[in-house]
Formats: structure tokens, C-alpha cells, sequence
């Protein structure tokens, strides 16, 4: 019987507290890995460690600003002195940035959507391709969405970030692939998490139309979205690079 898919395998997952985050650190704890959890949030990281360790998962937990590159390169320096290598990385960490044209969008709002969802991308990307270099292998996934491969009229900052983590995934995709790393972004359609539950509880009547995007007729959760994944890190999808995986219940299939 082969063993669990991620076996003496290092994962370090960034937003590892809530969401996507949380869901994906725990399917990759029932597959054998050990995590290097990076989130803001110390409390409800905690809590995601808890429940990795209570599946048999070794931690280590990391407070990282990810928009501050310095902390970014101590976050990868820290998990490759703890645990000897880094196997997969998913940077996952981002924020929403709220709901607003273009015209009434602010400097200060663009700056922070970008620096968190884009810039945090390219830094975390730059610490952990010089450890798998050394290494000779790795995967990284980045968190992308559907807003990605579309256009968000509400969300300027949000949609231009996400083009832009896409874009950057495929060019670090196409240079690293002779080198034995694989470089993949997972996009997700609307999925239930605490980041989309605080805009729609701001924007009550925003649900609806958001449900009625989605062909599947409903959408998504973070379990769905972190199978994909821990597919996309496997060696089950060795031959892909440089793909922009839309979960998205079928909306950008219109």
C-alpha cells in the first residue's frame, strides 16, 4: 500500500488561519505533511496548528506581515531551519478590499490590496524558489481566483492583483520548469470563508446575485478548493505547470 501523498514532505502555507488556508493545511496534515503555518492572525493560527498536530502533523507557527519582504525571507529562512527543506508552498494569504468602482477607489486602498495579494506573491515566490533550487525540486501554488480570468467592476484592486498573480505564476512557471520546480495558481470561484462572509454581510444583497453567478447554483467551500490544492502540489500533477486551475462551479465557462 502506498504511503500518505505528502509523506516526510515540507508544506509552508501562508493566511493558514481561516478559509482556504485553514481547510488546505488540514488535508495536507492527513496526508502526511509537516507545516509551516504563516498567518497575521497568531490566534486563529494556533487553532489551525491544533487541529493539524491533532491528525498527526508536525507544526511551526510563524507571524509574517507578508507585505514586508524582509519578514517573508526570515518566514522561509525560519521553516528551512526548523524542518531542513521546503517541498510545496502555497501562498495564500490575501484580502478583498471591499466593494467600489474604480472612480471612487483610494490610493491607500490600492496600495494595500496590491501589496498583500500581488507583491506578497513575488516575494514569498523569491525566498522559496532559492531554497528549491538548491533542493532541485518543489511546487508552489499560488491563490489566484476567478477574478483572475475575468473582470470584477466592484473590485479594481482585487481583479488587477489577481491578473497580476496569474500572470506572474505563468512567467516564473516557464523559467523554473528546467530546473524541477513546478509553479501552478489555483482560482477560486465565490467560496464560503470568513474574508467573503464579511463583504457579504456588509452588502447583504450582494449573495444573491454572487449564487446566481455560478452555474453549480451555489458557492464553493474552502474543502473544495484545497483538494485542488493539494493536487495541484502533488506528484499526481507532475506534468503541470504554469496552469491557472478555475474552481469556480462554472462561472467563467460562460
Amino acid at each position: 500500500m502506498p504511503g500518505p501523498l505528502f509523506e516526510n514532505r515540507i508544506v509552508l502555507i501562508t493566511g493558514a488561519a481561516t478559509g482556504i488556508g485553514r481547510a488546505s493545511a488540514l488535508a495536507f496534515a492527513r496526508e502526511g505533511a509537516s507545516l509551516a503555518l504563516v498567518d497575521i492572525d497568531t490566534v486563529q493560527m494556533e487553532q489551525t496548528a491544533k487541529e493539524a498536530g491533532e491528525l498527526g502533523a508536525k507544526t511551526l507557527c510563524l507571524q509574517v506581515d507578508v507585505a514586508q519582504v524582509a519578514q517573508v525571507q526570515k518566514m522561509v529562512s525560519d521553516t528551512v531551519s526548523h524542518f531542513g527543506r521546503l517541498d510545496c508552498a502555497f501562498n495564500n494569504a490575501g484580502v478583498a478590499g471591499g466593494i467600489l468602482d474604480l472612480a471612487q477607489s483610494t490610493e491607500e486602498n490600492w496600495d494595500r490590496v496590491i501589496n498583500i495579494n500581488l507583491k506578497s506573491v513575488w516575494a514569498c515566490m523569491k525566498y522559496e524558489l532559492q531554497q528549491m533550487l538548491t533542493q532541485g525540486s518543489g511546487s508552489i501554488v499560488n491563490t489566484a481566483s476567478v477574478l483572475g480570468l475575468v473582470g470584477g467592476p466592484v473590485s479594481p484592486a482585487y481583479t488587477a492583483s489577481k491578473h497580476g498573480v496569474i500572470g506572474l505564476t505563468k512567467s516564473a512557471a516557464i523559467a523554473y520548469a528546467p530546473k524541477g520546480v513546478r509553479i501552478n495558481a489555483v482560482c477560486p470561484g465565490y467560496i464560503e470563508t470568513p474574508l467573503i462572509d464579511k463583504v457579504m454581510t456588509a452588502n447583504p444583497e450582494y449573495r444573491p446575485q454572487v449564487i446566481a453567478r455560478h452555474p453549480i447554483g451555489r458557492m464553493g467551500t474552502a474543502e473544495e478548493i484545497a483538494a485542488a490544492v493539494l493536487w495541484l502540489s502533488s506528484d499526481s500533477a507532475s506534468f503541470v505547470t504554469g496552469l491557472g486551475l478555475a474552481a469556480d462551479g462554472g462561472l467563467t465557462a460562460q
